[in-house]
């Protein structure tokens, strides 16, 4: 589980110009995460 103020772990992610983007290549910029739980998502 994530906490407050703690560094989150690195992950990578599809981007939308076919490229793959880690949280680490982001690291010092403002980033903002958003998850969306569906009626079939079990978060």
């Amino acid at each position: 589980m994530l906490q407050f103020a703690k560094p989150a772990p690195d992950f990578s992610l599809p981007s939308t110009d076919g490229k793959t983007d880690t949280l680490a290549e982001l690291r010092g910029k403002d980033v903002v995460l958003v998850f969306y739980c569906y009626d079939w998502g079990g978060i």
